[in-house]
């Protein structure tokens, strides 16, 4: 049996910790053939974004087509897109591709850094939301796109809604930077599924949302159900937490591996 097949299109962490290489590390972890579509190099490491350069858009249509055309995908997985023009061309190319999409609508960093324009804002919500099978703000990003701010776990449900209003068929909001447990509410307007996980109080977070937006994707590759594959996704990202490693002087990445060593 071929091994499931999974395509991010998102930027380059030169840190290791998020981006392409995350998700690449993910998908290899959970027993999928990853594959990728630059859209942005990135000079990051553990204190944060030091510099960004977008790819033409060409550039990303052709590396989407070479692998889509040829070898096929399962699912696909967004990050970074940065401006609106590769907002628009990303969600055009999805769109034409008949595998689920989960849309991680990366806003700012995990230090606090804009990877997403301010004018790309809108074409997130009217292209890219509406061909999302599953879309995954955390807080920072309820708020750009939403306005409503989350200051509790009884605002998620309201965030949830907001979001659903765009167009994706479930949204996942993260509630992992509210205090307590690590909730999240999954949801596609008709059923609810919460998640707990414990807090982990550790400085290796670095890269946790493109990990869980990967790792859902994988699920999804593999046949399971959004709230299945969710599921799944929340139990390896807590325990990649757990498992992280100090890198640097800052914020270390989560260890996608924690599982290989048993």
């Amino acid at each position: 049996m071929s091994l499931p097949r999974v395509l991010t299109v998102a930027g380059s962490d030169s840190g290791g910790g998020a981006g392409v290489q995350a998700d690449l590390k993910t998908m290899l972890a959970l027993g999928a053939h990853g594959m990728s579509v630059i859209t942005a190099v990135t000079a990051q490491n553990s204190l944060g974004v030091q510099g960004a350069w977008e790819l033409p858009v060409a550039a990303v249509r052709a590396q989407y087509r070479s692998v889509v055309d040829d070898i096929g995908v399962q699912a696909v997985k967004t990050g970074m897109l940065g401006s609106a023009e590769l907002v628009e061309a990303v969600a055009e190319l999805i769109s034409g591709t008949d595998v689920p999409a989960v849309v991680d609508p990366v806003g700012v960093s995990k230090h606090g850094d804009a990877l997403l324009a301010a004018s790309a804002l809108d074409s997130v919500r009217t292209r890219l939301l509406p061909a999302a099978t599953v879309a995954t703000p955390n807080l920072d990003e309820v708020t750009q796109l939403t306005g409503i701010a989350v200051e509790s776990e009884g605002d998620l449900r309201r965030a949830a809604a907001a979001v659903l209003e765009f167009g994706p068929r479930w949204v996942l909001v993260k509630g992992g930077h509210l205090a307590g447990d690590a909730v999240d509410l999954l949801t596609d307007g008709a059923e609810e599924h919460w998640l707990r996980a414990p807090r982990h109080d550790n400085r290796h977070t670095h890269g946790t949302g493109c990990t869980l937006a990967s790792a859902i994707a994988t699920g999804l590759a593999k046949g399971l159900a959004v709230p299945e594959a969710v599921g799944a996704a929340k139990e390896y990202v807590t325990g990649a937490i757990a498992a992280g490693f100090p890198l640097g002087a800052g914020i270390g990445p989560v260890d996608h591996g924690w599982r290989l060593r048993g």
